[in-house]
């Protein structure tokens, strides 16, 4: 009996035992999971150093490469945007609705930035016929085209389905409104010169990096319900490192004429020779010093350039106003329930992730330089265009003939070169008619 009982109990202690578990982990002892986020973060720098190259590089290559980074960046965040929808119209069998899209897209960028392109390309616009017509007539064409997409969505109206489509047609349109119009503005930074579209952009980035490090450093109160790892104090520490941030931008920035000069001449780059009548603005002035400040220090008078204070105000626009623009975002992946607009950047999600305060921060940029900066100077560029646009060819000529004649009364033109110009000019006329 004790010898059966002591097998029972053997048995029983044998099935009782726990089975040893193995984990499943990696040559150095990692599990999946670990090796998984070591590969995202890796990934993640990657493609992190190849964006700010990229983007150095576009800069050093001029103006209009910049122009085609923000137009790519516009097309880009539209389609992730509209992607949100493009299955739903699959599903129902719609597939004039994506279309539809893409046309009001491009409808919208020749209507705003196709007289960037005629100014570039003028010489050459101006010498064919039917895109001078286009030019001439750039607003009514401009209508033409958005009317024609308003008859062809109302013909594509179905019964059961009319809900969705009205509700495709305002997301596209609120798409357009906040990437397209102020992607538009961003544009026009870039031609007042490459400083007002440079530093904005980084302000935003300075601004998005500090807000994390802040905010996992001693952040406790929440700032906003839409995003609950965003707190107050990050919001706040942020603002602090952006400012200081604006500061040391302007003082790398501001000496040189490349990136302070508005554009000029479109093939030119980092290593041209750009030269302009600076602004104001970046010129040394001198300020009287608060005397209740600086009275004890024997100071009077500070020599600095006004530019400095432009840039602590674009600081605090980019670090109280501009975040919301990523808030509003984080709106519309939680009403349609997904973690990215899209997988275009390999560990930062799409593109519309990396830009959704930019455009915020690039319309608020370009608001503020028109309405405090900018000196509305007339070029010869501006005026050459302006003639060409509203002058037919016998006003030209007339004001040619003008123009000869007040050079003379200056005395930039002797009265024998006055009449050699005159007789070239006569026998033109005489050869186009």
């Amino acid at each position: 009996m004790a010898k059966s009982s002591t097998s029972k109990k053997g048995k029983t202690s044998k099935k009782s035992s726990p089975k040893p578990t193995h984990n499943v982990v990696g040559a150095k002892g990692e599990t999946p999971k670990t090796e998984s986020r070591k590969y995202n973060f890796l990934i993640r720098t990657i493609w992190t150093f190849v964006m700010i190259s990229g983007f150095f590089v576009t800069l050093a290559s001029g103006h209009i490469w910049c122009v085609a980074l923000v137009l790519l960046c516009q097309i880009a965040a539209f389609k992730e945007c509209i992607a949100l929808t493009s299955i739903s119209s699959r599903e129902k069998n719609l597939p004039l609705t994506k279309t539809l899209n893409w046309y009001f897209l491009f409808t919208t960028l020749y209507y705003l930035s196709g007289k960037h392109l005629f100014t570039f390309f003028q010489t050459a616009v101006f010498e064919n016929k039917i895109l001078t017509w286009m030019v001439l007539n750039h607003k009514f064409v401009c209508y033409c085209l958005y009317v024609l997409g308003f008859v062809l969505f109302v013909c594509s109206l179905r019964k059961g389905f009319l809900k969705f489509q009205f509700a495709s047609l305002c997301a596209t349109h609120m798409a357009l409104l906040f990437i397209v119009f102020q992607g538009n503005l961003i544009i026009k930074n870039i031609l007042n010169g490459l400083f007002w579209f440079l530093v904005p952009c980084g302000l935003v980035i300075v601004n998005d990096i500090f807000a994390y490090l802040c905010g996992i450093t001693f952040g406790k109160t929440k700032l906003i319900e839409i995003s609950p790892k965003k707190t107050l104090e990050g919001f706040m520490g942020a603002w602090f490192f952006t400012a200081i941030s604006s500061i040391i931008f302007t003082r790398l920035l501001s000496p040189f004429m490349y990136m302070t000069c508005p554009v000029q001449d479109v093939h030119a780059n980092f290593l041209s020779n750009v030269t302009c009548e600076l602004n104001p603005i970046f010129l040394p002035q001198i300020y009287r010093a608060p005397p209740i400040i600086f009275e004890k220090f024997g100071v009077s008078s500070i020599t600095i350039k006004p530019v400095y204070f432009h840039a602590l105000n674009l600081a605090t626009f980019a670090s109280l106003f501009a975040p919301f623009g990523g808030f509003f975002a984080s709106g519309i992946k939680r009403t349609f329930k997904v973690k990215d607009f899209g997988h275009s950047i390999p560990g930062h999600g799409g593109i519309t992730d990396r830009i959704d305060c930019q455009f915020l921060m690039g319309s608020f940029a370009n608001l503020y330089y028109e309405t405090f900066i900018s000196e509305h100077r007339i070029t010869v560029e501006t005026v050459l265009s302006t003639i060409l646009m509203n002058l037919d060819d016998k006003d030209i000529l007339e004001l040619i003939t003008t123009l000869i004649d007040v050079l003379l009364k200056k005395g930039v033109l002797s009265k024998k070169q006055h009449k050699k110009v005159v007789q070239v000019f006569a026998e033109v006329v005489k050869a186009l008619n």
